[in-house]
């Protein structure tokens, strides 16, 4: 079905879509700093842990991980149901590394185990990714130092990369989660947008669609980044919101009075 705001703007594509390629993606310097970083952490064979706020864009660093992890050499799993307690935990880890799942909790872990053991025989590091992580129940927290425990923990066989809200890290830091925390090497935050980045970020979806004009006014992107605060979810949606208001009013150009409207029935809608 063909949206109208498209063709007054001569787009090809929803501008503001979250479905675009690994490669495609955009990322400001900060954000591809820890990409870097991430990494450099993989090829010391290290564990992280990565926070941010809600929308800043840590799924964006995750999907630039991907696309640029080696594929000779790591293996890259990918978790995010971190609401189960420890058994169910691993059984839905087996269940993402094809193994069979087996009855017990003790079963459980010794596959993930062997698998771990496994891949180094094949000269192949595994990565597991766990998303969401600030859900994580205790128990399973109390049990990952464990699962990163080789060789009388003399082998970094595997490479946890834990990642969530703000409050993952005020949990990590917590004394009875101390030995997991201490094989957390590089421990990385993701921040909000910039003004400057917000501008660019607003220019480069917008040339991705097909429209190389520029169609924010500059006062109107200043409102957007102040109302989102440089979260790139939330910008997503009232910069798509303000291009469907603008074409609805058959001009070219998405103004601030426009910009404060939408934002304000952004505001009472997020608020009901």
């Amino acid at each position: 079905m063909s949206t109208p705001y498209l063709a007054h703007f001569a787009l090809n594509e929803p501008p503001f879509s979250k479905e675009i390629p690994d490669g495609e993606l955009w990322l400001p310097s900060s954000k591809q700093a820890i990409v870097d970083t991430l990494l450099e952490a993989l090829d010391e064979r290290a564990s992280v842990v990565l926070v941010g706020e809600p929308g800043v864009g840590k799924t964006c660093v995750l999907r630039a991980l991907r696309h640029r992890i080696p594929a000779a050499g790591f293996r890259l799993t990918y978790y995010h149901n971190a609401t189960l307690g420890r058994r169910d935990f691993y059984r839905q880890l087996c269940a993402a590394l094809g193994l069979a799942p087996a009855a017990t909790a003790g079963s459980l872990f010794y596959a993930v185990n062997r698998y771990v053991e496994e891949r180094a025989l094949e000269r192949i590091h595994p990565v597991f990714l766990i998303d969401e992580a600030h859900l994580l129940h205790q128990d399973t927290l109390d049990h990952l130092h464990i699962l990163l425990n080789y060789g009388w923990d003399s082998r970094a066989l595997l490479s946890l990369i834990l990642v969530g809200l703000p409050e993952l890290r005020e949990r990590l830091a917590l004394r009875h989660n101390r030995s997991l925390h201490s094989r957390l090497h590089h421990r990385l935050d993701v921040s909000a947008l910039t003004p400057d980045d917000t501008t660019e970020y607003l220019r480069l979806r917008m040339e991705r669609a097909g429209c190389t004009r520029e169609v924010f006014a500059s006062d109107a992107i200043v409102l957007l980044h102040e109302a989102t605060l440089g979260a790139m979810r939330d910008l997503d949606r009232v910069a798509a919101a303000a291009l469907r208001e603008t074409a609805r009013k058959k001009k070219k150009l998405v103004e601030r009075d426009v910009m404060a409207r939408v934002i304000e029935a952004d505001t009472r809608e997020r608020d009901r």
